[in-house]
C-alpha cells in the first residue's frame, strides 16, 4: 500500500525531554517506539499531497479501529492548505499543519468541540496581513478550536520596546497574539507506538525565526489512545539562538455552540479571579456563566491564577447548562499558571464563543506583562515543555466526575475576587 512505502525516520522530529520534566508529566523518559510515516519535510524537500494510513494497515497495532488521512485544499484563500483528519469509534478531529499545528475541532457523536466563526474557510497564512486593523490582522483567519498564541510575544496589539541590530533601544508594533498560528510546519509526521495501547501521534515543527531576532523552534505533538476520549497536547519551545529570547505561549482554546449556551458554567480552582478592564469588572459576579447569544455584547475578559494539587496539577471544565455535557484541560501550572476566560457571547453570525486559554501569563501587552514579571525567559539552547489533556464529557456522569476533579484541586481554599483589573 502506498502509505507503507514512506516508513523512513526524520530525527530531528524527535523531541528530547529530560528525566526529571518526563517524570513530572508521566511519561517516559525516553521516546517509544514508533511506526513513522513523514509527511512534510521542508530541508529535503519532501512534500505529499494526499496521505491515508488506517488500523487496517497496521494489524499489529491492537483491535481498536481508526483512520487518519491528509488532504490538500482547494479553492479561495484556503487553496493550498494541509489538513489533517483522524477518526475513531470514540473521536474525532481535524488538524491543520499549515496554520501552525492548530487544531480545527473535535467531535465525539453529537458533542462538536469548536465554534461557528465568521471566517469560514481554513485561510492560508500568505492571505494573512497580521498588520492591519491596527494590528487585528490575525482575526482574519481565526476559526480553530485550538490556536497557539506566541511565540516571541502574544496578546494585545500595541508598541513595545526591543534591542535593534546596532544595540539601541527600538519600538516595535506588536499584532494580535503573535505570529505562530500563521507559519507553516517544516515538518510534520504520523508516529503510532509499536506497544500498547498504540498511542497515535501527529507531530510537526514550525519555526519562527528572524535575523537579528528570535530563533524559535516549536515541536508540536498532538496524540491520542484509539477509543479514549482525550486528546494530549505536548510541546517543546526551543532557543536556538545564542542569547536569552523572550517568550510567550497562550494556548487559545474556543467552544460554541453545541457545549455554549444559555446556563453553561466554566468550573476552574480559582486561587484569584480579577476583570481584565473596567468593562468586565461589571460583570464579575457572573464571570462563570454564560448568556445566550446577544447581537452587540462586547467582550469579557477574566483573569485566574488556578490553584492546584501537590503535584501542579490543575484543570478547568466547560460544562452545559444541564451538566450532561462538558469538556475539560488539565495541565501543570509549573508550565502554564496562568488561565483566561474569554467570553464573547454575540450573535451566532457574529461568531458566539468562550475561550479556555491556559497560558505563560495573561493577554495584556508584551509590555505590561514584561513590567508585571510574566514573561519568561529562554537562555541559549534552552527549552521548555508543556503539556495539556483535553477531555470530552458527553455524559452526566463523566460531567461529574470532571466537576469533583477539579473541586479537589480547589479544596477548602477560599478564592479572592476582585473588583477591578489586575495587571500585576
Amino acid at each position: 500500500m502506498r502509505c507503507l512505502v514512506f516508513v523512513i525516520c526524520i530525527p530531528s522530529l524527535i523531541i528530547s525531554c529530560s528525566l526529571a520534566s518526563a517524570q513530572e508529566n508521566n511519561q517516559p523518559a525516553t521516546e517509544p517506539e514508533y511506526w513513522r510515516y513523514p509527511l512534510i519535510d521542508a530541508e529535503s524537500n519532501f512534500n505529499l499531497a494526499e496521505f491515508s494510513l488506517s488500523s487496517k494497515d497496521l494489524p499489529e497495532a491492537g483491535d481498536q479501529k481508526w483512520s487518519l488521512t491528509m488532504s490538500t485544499l482547494a479553492g479561495g484563500k484556503q487553496d493550498g492548505v494541509r489538513l489533517i483528519s483522524y477518526a475513531s469509534e470514540s473521536l474525532s478531529f481535524s488538524l491543520l499543519p499549515t496554520r501552525g499545528m492548530s487544531i480545527y475541532e473535535v467531535r465525539s457523536g453529537d458533542l462538536r468541540l469548536g465554534w461557528d466563526s465568521p471566517v469560514k474557510e481554513h485561510v492560508h497564512p500568505k492571505y494573512i496581513n497580521l498588520d492591519s486593523r491596527g494590528g487585528l490582522g490575525w482575526l482574519e483567519g481565526f476559526n480553530e478550536w485550538m490556536v497557539r498564541c506566541g511565540l516571541e510575544f502574544a496578546g494585545h496589539p500595541g508598541l513595545d520596546e526591543f534591542v535593534t541590530n546596532t544595540g539601541e533601544v527600538g519600538q516595535m508594533d506588536l499584532t494580535l497574539h503573535g505570529k505562530i498560528g500563521n507559519i507553516p510546519a517544516s515538518q510534520v509526521e504520523v508516529l503510532v507506538e509499536k506497544q500498547p495501547p498504540h498511542r497515535v501521534h501527529i507531530r510537526g515543527v514550525v519555526h519562527e525565526r528572524l535575523f537579528f531576532g528570535p530563533k524559535l523552534k516549536l515541536t508540536a505533538d498532538l496524540s491520542t489512545v484509539p477509543g479514549e476520549y482525550t486528546l494530549r497536547v505536548r510541546d517543546e519551545v526551543e532557543n536556538l539562538g545564542a542569547s536569552p529570547q523572550e517568550m510567550q505561549l497562550i494556548y487559545h482554546t474556543n467552544y460554541g455552540a453545541n457545549l455554549l449556551e444559555k446556563g453553561a458554567k466554566v468550573i476552574a480552582p480559582g486561587n484569584m479571579i480579577s476583570p481584565m478592564n473596567d468593562h468586565a469588572a461589571q460583570a464579575i459576579e457572573t464571570w462563570d456563566t454564560y448568556q445566550e447569544p446577544t447581537p452587540g455584547f462586547i467582550e469579557e475578559v477574566f483573569l485566574i491564577h488556578p490553584y492546584a494539587n501537590a503535584e501542579g496539577q490543575t484543570g478547568v471544565l466547560l460544562q452545559n447548562a444541564n451538566a450532561d455535557r462538558g469538556a475539560s484541560i488539565h495541565w501543570n501550572i509549573k508550565e502554564l499558571p496562568y488561565l483566561t476566560v474569554w467570553k464573547n457571547t454575540v450573535a451566532e453570525a457574529d461568531g458566539y464563543v468562550t475561550g479556555l486559554e491556559p497560558a505563560t501569563g495573561f493577554p495584556y501587552n508584551r509590555q505590561v506583562e514584561r513590567e508585571a514579571g510574566r514573561v519568561p525567559i529562554l537562555e541559549p539552547g534552552a527549552s521548555r515543555t508543556f503539556t495539556l489533556n483535553y477531555r470530552l464529557h458527553t455524559d452526566a456522569e463523566s460531567v461529574q466526575q470532571a466537576t469533583q476533579k477539579i473541586n479537589a484541586y480547589q479544596g477548602a481554599r477560599p478564592t479572592e475576587v476582585l473588583d477591578n483589573p489586575l495587571t500585576r
